[in-house]
């Protein structure tokens, strides 16, 4: 924790810090006043207590100022991923994994593919489905941040062909740019990053291997949405 009891604290302000590579500041989700930081039952499947930061809200929902990146190229790779990190934005596919782990690769590796997985696993899972027919501009414009930074010689979107509302908005939000719209068939478990990977591009990650072991990034639409906001907004 970096803040203490009694503490005003507006929404987005950094109230705990990372302390590890595998790690990620968290953030206040609202504004209020910070009336606890002690150890309290948190939804775990060990179901031991946890270390937790308690605020009592002012119904204001305000936020700490900020300020969009209006041309992030101009700045170093190392400083937007840094930016990424302190926006605390982790895969949102499921392993929470802090999303900069996989974007600051090494200047001498050699990224083939940078994968967007839109094809999602489970039957009636319908989020990045309804986040890509509202947001596409948004999620391509988070897509193309990552492009820029890990230079991958071509960019992929897969997604199953049970979404024709969501195919439909990405070809339009792709159209101007070197990000091809793959459709897939709808098919379990496609949505599996391993799975998908092999599925576009025929390579096939070992058992315990990652995907930058055959030169692919993969991440979630969801991800890239929140790296448009961390950026843009």
């Amino acid at each position: 924790p970096c803040q203490e009891v009694c503490d005003k604290v507006l929404k987005g302000q950094v109230i705990a810090e990372a302390d590890g590579f595998v790690s990620l500041p968290t953030h206040a989700p609202t504004s209020g006043e910070i009336i606890a930081i002690e150890s309290r039952p948190v939804q775990h499947p060990s179901q031991i207590d946890g270390l937790c930061i308690v605020i009592r809200t002012d119904n204001q929902n305000q936020w700490i100022d900020h300020s969009a990146i209006s041309d992030y190229q101009s700045k170093e790779r190392s400083d937007i991923i840094n930016i990424i990190r302190q926006a605390g934005i982790s895969g949102m596919g499921g392993a929470g994994f802090p999303s900069t782990i996989k974007l600051g690769v090494r200047p001498d590796a050699k990224i083939e593919q940078l994968i967007l997985n839109s094809a999602e696993c489970e039957p009636y899972i319908t989020a990045d489905d309804k986040l890509i027919q509202d947001r596409a501009d948004e999620v391509v414009a988070g897509l193309q941040i990552m492009q820029w930074l890990v230079q991958p010689q071509e960019t992929l979107i897969g997604i199953e062909d049970n979404k024709p509302d969501a195919i439909k908005a990405l070809q339009q939000a792709t159209q101007d740019c070197d990000i091809e719209v793959v459709v897939i068939p709808t098919k379990y478990p496609s949505g599996g990053e391993k799975q998908l990977i092999g599925i576009l591009t025929g390579k096939e990650v070992q058992s315990g291997g990652l995907p930058s072991d055959v030169g692919v990034i993969c991440q979630n639409t969801g991800t890239a949405y929140a790296i448009n906001r961390a950026i843009h907004f």
